[in-house]
This record gives structure tokens, C-alpha cells and sequence, in this order.
């Protein structure tokens, strides 16, 4: 028996052996394919400028900028200034005195006489110096249309629808107010707000001025 276990053993080494002595039997073999991949370099960072810490010129530093030249001027009272002049020794129009009541004023008189084609006038007054409480009566071909009114410093008035022909308008001072005589200043417009008449009167109390207009 120890014959037989004995050549059992050398027979096995034996075939164990003539395993190792031939590997192209049982070993594995990887073929080998061509690999075109490039041999990986890493990231490239783009090169960094190094930082200018030099402070450049400012080209709008007040500074540098070229200086304006100023003239200087001595101020002189002596010159106008061209502003309007304020004229201190002038009063107020509710301050001035009227002109002096003649005795030329004591009368009546026709400021114009005038034709025009407009179909109607619009007749405006005011008082044109011292606002001092003049009033008059106004006629229109002798029928009284206003009976008392109180001049002022504004403009003020009524539109006429004029007949064909003879038109007369008259106004009537009824006082003089609290000096000098009774005025007036008096504008008469057309249709078409064109001025065509423009006159004053002065008149003492009772007497009248009168614009006559013939209509064609």
C-alpha cells in the first residue's frame, strides 16, 4: 500500500509539474488594440497680467484743465444798466391830478365823424387820468342806453348794431369828479375787433362829446 500511495504521488507532481513547464495552455491572452487617445497634458490657465497699481491722469482733473480768463470789470454807477428806470418821483395814476378845468372844456364837441361798412361797433372808455369818480350818461341817437355809469381805469363798454346811415353817440359828463374835468379815454372798434376811432375828452359838468357814424 505505501508502494502504491507513493507512486500515486510522484505521478501527480509529475503532471503538475508538466502544467507549469507548457502555461501557453491555460493562460489568458488580451489582444491588444490601438488606442489613438493623446496622453492627457492637464488644464492650460491663460496667463495672468500682473496688476498696474499706477494711478493714471485724469484727463478731467480741474487741475490740468486749461484756466478761462476772466475780465474784471470795476463797476461804475455812472452806467446804465439797461434795465427799465424805476422813476420813484412819478406817482401813481390814482395819485395824479387831473388837468385843470378851462373854461374851453365848458362846451359840446363831436370827437369824429367817420362811415364804415361794419355791420356793428364795439365802444369801450375809461377814465384815462386821475380815477377820481367821473360818470357819465351815454346816448345813442338821443335815447338814453346807459344812465349812469362810473368811470375807472379799466376798459369798459357795450357793442352798437348800427343802422344804415346817421348814427350818434353822445356821453354826457355828469360830474367832475374829485378834481379837474370829467375824462375820458375813448376807443371804437368794428366787427373784426379792428380799432377805427380812438379820442379823450375833458368836460366839465352837463356837456357832452359826441361820435357821429355813418353806416354805407
Amino acid at each position: 500500500m505505501k508502494l502504491i500511495a507513493i507512486f500515486l504521488f510522484l505521478l501527480t507532481s509529475q503532471i503538475v509539474l508538466a502544467q507549469f513547464d507548457n502555461p501557453s495552455n491555460n493562460s489568458v491572452q488580451f489582444e491588444q488594440n490601438e488606442n489613438n487617445t493623446a496622453t492627457p497634458n492637464g488644464f492650460e490657465l491663460p496667463a495672468t497680467k500682473k496688476p498696474n497699481i499706477s494711478i493714471k491722469e485724469n484727463k478731467y482733473n480741474t487741475n490740468t484743465l486749461p484756466k478761462l480768463e476772466v475780465k474784471k470789470e470795476e463797476f461804475d454807477m455812472s452806467k446804465e444798466d439797461g434795465l427799465l428806470e424805476n422813476k420813484t418821483n412819478k406817482a401813481p395814476k390814482y395819485f395824479t391830478m387831473d388837468k385843470e378845468a378851462k373854461e374851453e372844456y365848458g362846451r359840446d364837441y363831436v370827437l369824429a365823424d367817420f362811415k364804415t361798412k361794419t355791420s356793428y361797433v364795439n365802444i369801450v372808455y375809461r377814465d384815462h387820468e386821475s380815477v377820481d369818480g367821473d360818470r357819465i350818461r351815454v346816448y345813442v341817437n338821443d335815447d338814453v342806453v346807459q344812465s349812469e355809469i362810473l368811470l375807472d381805469g379799466n376798459f369798459r363798454g357795450f357793442d352798437l348794431t348800427l343802422e344804415v346811415g346817421y348814427n350818434k353817440i353822445d356821453f354826457e359828463a355828469l360830474n367832475q369828479g374829485d378834481s379837474g374835468p370829467n375824462t375820458a379815454q375813448l376807443h371804437v372798434y368794428d366787427d373784426k375787433g379792428v380799432l377805427i376811432s380812438a379820442h379823450e375828452w375833458n368836460l366839465l359838468t352837463g356837456n357832452k362829446a359826441s361820435v357821429i357814424i355813418i353806416k354805407e
